[in-house]
């Protein structure tokens, strides 16, 4: 599949999720910069179409529309690791539930683990320029996650399924946290536990099997 197809898939299977609506962007790293989607496309709706080529200032190289104005997020996060090949920021309902009342993410189910600890921006600004982006970078560092005090949520990955999948976990996983909340203390993964499902799951072939599982609930939608 065809890296822009591929991200608009992406999108697709988000928004069809509920992790994205009308807002929300995705972003693969390539040559000349970065291929993201356009800041004005319906995401339900997104083709090959609404992806654009930008360099890492912003510029457009290829493409029917502008970016994002959040392409400073995706930007400064490439200039600094060269370990990321994609990015997804979204403003997913249930983990910024965790962030809006000043709870930590906590690893209750073992996909959960994969992205914790999760550090928290403490700020709920858009990171629409080289210095939000800077403070997101230092509180994110190495990690494949972060969240935005009652705003949204990254995740980055060495390809698009990766960043994808880390993602949907983040968001599972504070759904099911808030979901025991309601009734009580939910369990949280010991350190070995989280280990060992770490080692079981950080695989490419189960964020590829992840990925085709919602790629076919799209199809069948």
């Amino acid at each position: 599949m065809a890296d822009k197809d591929e991200l608009a898939l992406c999108l697709r299977m988000l928004e069809h999720q509920g992790i994205i609506d009308y807002n929300g962007h995705a972003s693969i790293r390539c040559d000349a910069g970065m291929l993201i989607n356009v800041g004005s496309s319906q995401r339900s709706r997104l083709t090959a179409d609404d992806i654009c080529l930008i360099d890492l200032d912003g510029n457009l190289i290829e493409g029917k529309g502008k970016p994002p104005l959040e392409f400073h997020l995706h930007a400064g996060i490439y200039k600094a690791r060269p370990d990321v090949g994609a990015i997804v920021h979204a403003h997913p309902q249930w983990s910024t539930y965790l962030t809006m009342t000043g709870h930590d993410y906590s690893p209750v189910f073992a996909q959960g683990t994969l992205v914790h600890p999760v550090p928290v921006l403490d700020t709920p600004d858009s990171i629409n320029s080289p210095e939000m982006s800077a403070k997101l970078g230092a509180v994110m560092n190495d990690r494949p996650a972060a969240l935005m005090k009652s705003h949204g949520a990254v995740t980055v990955g060495a390809d698009i399924a990766e960043a994808f999948v880390l993602i949907t976990y983040l968001e599972e996983n504070a759904r099911r946290q808030y979901m025991a909340l309601q009734i009580g203390t939910p369990y949280a993964f010991s350190a070995a536990e989280i280990e060992v499902a770490r080692t079981k799951l950080y695989t490419p072939s189960l964020f590829s099997r992840t990925w085709d599982h919602f790629a076919a609930k799209l199809e069948d939608a």
